[in-house]
């Protein structure tokens, strides 16, 4: 049965358009994950992120404050369907806040890819934010 992962993130002293920009500008989202991703803020474009290993298309675009996509894995078996990804973004005084709903997840990699948003996007968002530097992480 698939999975809906749910996930809201505070960071502090930042305003929604540079989480936005994290996600959306290639050159950011390779610096921030530490790797290759090929992505435009342009809706019903593909975009491929972590050297391929995940695919999908914009769905639908609000500067600075939605992005809706299709997700998929490479390791995923033909019979799952595509995941859809959703970031909204609220502004909260200094601090900017990031829901993340992640549906359809096939059930034997919800628990890895609820993970890998820390692991991969938020936390190292956060360093990168602070000025300190992200460090490439292992393979996904």
């Amino acid at each position: 049965m698939p999975k809906t992962i749910v996930q809201d993130v505070v960071f502090k002293n930042t305003a929604v358009k540079d989480l936005y920009d994290l996600y959306m500008n290639a050159k950011k989202h390779s610096a921030t994950t530490g790797a290759p991703a090929k992505i435009s803020a342009k809706e019903g474009s593909a975009y491929s992120v972590h050297d391929g290993y995940i695919k999908g298309k914009n769905l639908r675009l609000i500067k600075d404050k939605l992005i809706v996509q299709t997700w998929r894995a490479s390791d995923w078996s033909p019979d799952d369907y595509d995941s859809t990804f959703i970031i909204a973004l609220e502004q909260e005084g200094k601090n900017a806040v990031l829901h993340a709903i992640h549906a359809n997840v096939p059930d034997n990699h919800a628990e890895g890819i609820d993970k890998g948003w820390h692991d991969y996007y938020w936390e190292p968002w956060k360093k990168y934010l602070s000025g300190k530097p992200v460090m490439k992480p292992a393979k996904m």
